[in-house]
C-alpha cells in the first residue's frame, strides 16, 4: 500500500500549495491538507455540540480568532481518501490560520508546521502604504445586545490626524510677524532719521554760530575776525584810488565820483563829488570843483590831495559815448531807479522806467546817469550815476586780464598816468566787491560855501577816503585848516593872508554853523602839537588856545576863530 495512502503516517510526504502572497509580495505555500470523508450528520451534531460544550467550559465563550473570524473544529478525514473534498470558506479561512500542530479531534493527526521557502535574493523595499488611520480593534462581543456599546467614527480622535487649517494658521502668524517686524524696523529707521537730523542741525548751528563768532557780527562777543577788522581799520590802510570824471557830450555838464579799492579791509566805494565842492588852486585862492574840470582839469587831482588829505593814483575822463559802450560791452546793467527819464527826440534818449531791477542799456544808462529833473539837487543827479557805475562794475570779469580787454574794446585814449592794464585790473578787484556786497556809496555832502560838513569830513573823509595829512604826507608842510566862528568876513580874509604868509597849506573850513567868543586850536596827533604851538604864534595868539581834540576838518591843524580872534 503507498504511503500517501496511510492517513496516519504522521512521517508521509506532504504537498505544498500555492496559498497567496505575503506583504513583501512574494508568494506563499503551505501543505495540502487530507481531504476529509463527507462528515456523518448525526455524528457532526454530535461531536458539534460535544466540542462546543468543552470549549465553552475552556474559554467562556465561543472560539474566535484574531482576525476577527469564527474557527470551527476539523472534520475527520473520510473514509474514501480518493475522493477529493473541498473545505466550507470557514474552513479555507482556518486552513491559512497558523496552526498549532495538532488537531482537537482525536481523528486528526499531528502533521509537522512547513515554512515556504525563502526567495535567492533580498526583498526588494515596499513601496510606502499610503497613510491610514489607525484602526481600533472590535471589542469583545457582549453577552447581550443591551451591553453592546454604541461606538461612532466621530468619537475617536487621532493625534496624527492633519489639521486642516494649521497651514491657514501658520500663514497668518507668519504675517503678523512679518508686519510687526515691519513696523520695528519702521520705527528704528525713523529714530535714526530724527537722530540724523538732530545731529546735522546742530552741526549747522555750532558752525554758524562759529562763523558769527570768528567773524565777530555777534553783539556780545568780538571774534577774532572782528578784532582783526578793528585792528586794520585803526591802523594804517592801504587804498588804491582813481577820480572819475563824467563828461556829457550831448547836454554839457560834468560829474566826479571816487572809486576806491581798501586792500586792507577788501572793501570798495564809490564817493561821489559835488561840483559845487570848493578846490584850492595854486595861488592859494579857491574855487567850485566843476568849473575846475570844464576847464581842463590840469592840477584837478592835486587840488582833491590837498582838500581831502588822499592820494589819488590816476584820473579817468569818460566821456558819455564811451559810457555807453561799456554798459554795451558788459552785456547791459541792472539798476533799481527812482525816477521815470522821459525820452529826448533831440538829443535821441531814449525812456527809462522807474522799478527795481530796470534793465538798462548803453543809451539808457547814460540818460538815468545824467538825468537832473528842474529844481532836484545835484545829490540826486550824483546817486543816479552811482547806480550806474555800480551797475556796470558788478558786470565786469573778475579777472585782471578780462577786465583789460573789456577796456581797451571801449576805444578810448587814456591818461597816460593811468593805463588799460592799470584800470583794468582796478576795475576787477572793485567788481569783485560789489559782487559779494562788500560796496558802499556815499555822497560827499557839503556846504553852500563849498566846504566839507563835519559829517562828511568824518564818516565819508576819513573812514572811507582815509584822509590823513600826517600819514599821506609825513615830512611837508603842515596844512592848517581855517573855520570862522566870528560871523565876519574881513576877519577870515585877514588870518587867512596871515596863515599862508607864515608857509602853512591853508585848507578852507568854511563857516562854522554858530558864532563862539573863543579862538581855539586843535590838533588830533601828539606828533602836531609843536606845529599847533607855531600856528597860534603866527595869528598872535596865546599857547593857552592850543588843546588836543578831534578836528572838524580834515588837516593837521585846525583853527576856529572866535570873536576873540583880533588881526594884528
Amino acid at each position: 500500500m503507498d504511503d500517501r495512502q496511510q492517513p496516519y503516517d504522521p512521517y508521509a510526504a506532504q504537498e505544498q500549495q500555492f496559498i497567496g502572497y505575503d506583504a513583501y509580495g512574494r508568494p506563499v505555500y503551505g501543505q495540502v491538507p487530507a481531504q476529509p470523508a463527507p462528515p456523518d450528520p448525526q455524528y457532526e451534531q454530535h461531536y458539534g455540540q460535544q466540542q462546543s460544550q468543552q470549549q465553552s467550559e475552556q474559554y467562556g465563550y465561543e472560539y474566535q480568532g484574531y482576525d476577527g473570524q469564527q474557527y470551527y473544529p476539523q472534520q475527520p478525514a473520510a473514509a474514501d481518501y480518493g475522493q477529493q473534498q473541498y473545505p466550507r470558506p470557514q474552513e479555507a479561512q482556518a486552513a491559512q490560520a497558523p496552526s498549532y500542530g495538532y488537531d482537537t479531534r482525536q481523528a486528526q493527526q499531528w502533521i509537522p508546521q512547513q515554512t515556504a521557502p525563502e526567495p535567492a535574493g533580498p526583498p526588494a523595499d515596499p513601496e510606502p502604504e499610503p497613510r491610514r488611520a489607525a484602526q481600533v480593534p472590535e471589542p469583545r462581543r457582549a453577552e447581550s445586545a443591551q451591553d453592546t456599546p454604541d461606538y461612532r467614527t466621530e468619537q475617536f480622535a487621532f493625534i496624527d490626524q492633519p489639521d486642516e487649517d494649521s497651514e491657514d494658521v501658520i500663514d497668518w502668524l507668519k504675517f503678523t510677524e512679518s508686519r510687526t517686524e515691519r513696523r520695528e524696523e519702521a520705527r528704528r529707521r525713523g529714530r535714526k532719521r530724527v537722530v540724523a537730523l538732530v545731529v546735522v542741525l546742530a552741526l549747522l548751528l555750532v558752525g554758524g554760530v562759529g562763523y558769527l563768532w570768528y567773524a565777530g557780527k555777534l553783539p556780545f562777543l568780538d571774534g577774532p575776525g572782528r578784532k582783526k577788522d578793528t585792528a586794520a581799520a585803526s591802523g594804517p590802510q592801504k587804498r588804491d584810488m582813481i577820480v572819475v570824471h563824467l563828461h556829457n557830450t550831448k547836454k554839457g555838464g560834468t560829474s566826479t565820483a571816487l572809486l576806491v579799492d581798501n586792500v586792507t579791509t577788501q572793501k570798495g566805494a564809490t564817493v561821489l563829488v559835488p561840483n559845487t565842492f570848493n578846490v584850492p588852486k595854486d595861488d592859494g585862492t579857491g574855487g567850485p570843483l566843476g568849473k575846475a574840470v570844464e576847464d581842463g582839469g590840469l592840477g584837478v587831482r592835486e587840488s582833491l590831495d590837498s582838500v581831502l588829505g588822499t592820494h589819488i593814483g590816476g584820473t579817468w575822463r569818460l566821456d558819455t559815448p564811451f559810457l555807453e559802450n561799456l554798459v554795451e560791452l558788459v552785456g547791459g546793467i541792472e539798476a533799481d531807479t527812482d525816477t521815470a527819464v522821459p525820452a529826448d527826440e533831440a538829443a535821441k534818449t531814449p525812456a527809462v522806467a522807474q522799478g527795481q531791477k530796470q534793465h538798462l542799456s548803453g543809451a539808457m544808462a547814460v540818460a538815468y546817469a545824467t538825468y537832473r529833473a528842474q529844481g532836484e539837487p545835484e545829490a540826486k543827479q550824483l546817486d543816479r550815476l552811482g547806480k550806474v557805475l555800480y551797475g556796470v562794475l558788478r558786470k565786469v570779469p573778475g579777472d585782471p586780464k578780462s577786465a583789460t580787454v573789456t577796456v581797451e574794446s571801449m576805444g578810448q585814449i587814456l591818461d597816460p598816468a593811468l593805463n588799460a592794464q592799470t584800470l583794468g585790473a582796478l576795475l576787477a578787484k572793485l567788481g569783485e566787491h560789489a559782487k559779494e556786497g562788500a560796496y558802499r556809496t556815499d555822497v560827499l555832502a557839503v556846504k553852500p560855501d563849498g566846504t566839507l560838513t563835519d559829517d562828511s569830513s568824518k564818516n565819508v573823509v576819513k573812514e572811507v577816503l582815509g584822509g590823513s595829512f600826517t600819514a599821506a604826507q609825513a615830512g611837508t608842510a603842515p596844512r592848517v585848516g581855517l573855520k570862522d566862528a566870528t560871523g565876519d568876513e574881513k576877519t577870515q580874509i585877514a588870518a587867512k593872508a596871515a596863515l599862508l604868509n607864515g608857509g602853512y597849506t591853508f585848507v578852507d573850513g568854511g563857516r562854522a554853523d554858530k558864532t563862539q567868543s573863543t579862538t581855539q586850536i586843535t590838533y588830533q596827533d601828539d606828533a602836531q602839537r609843536a606845529r599847533a604851538v607855531d600856528v597860534a604864534k603866527t595869528l598872535g595868539l596865546p599857547e593857552t588856545v592850543v588843546k588836543k581834540a578831534e578836528n572838524a576838518v580834515n588837516a593837521d591843524v585846525v583853527v576856529t576863530l572866535g570873536k576873540d580872534y583880533k588881526p594884528s
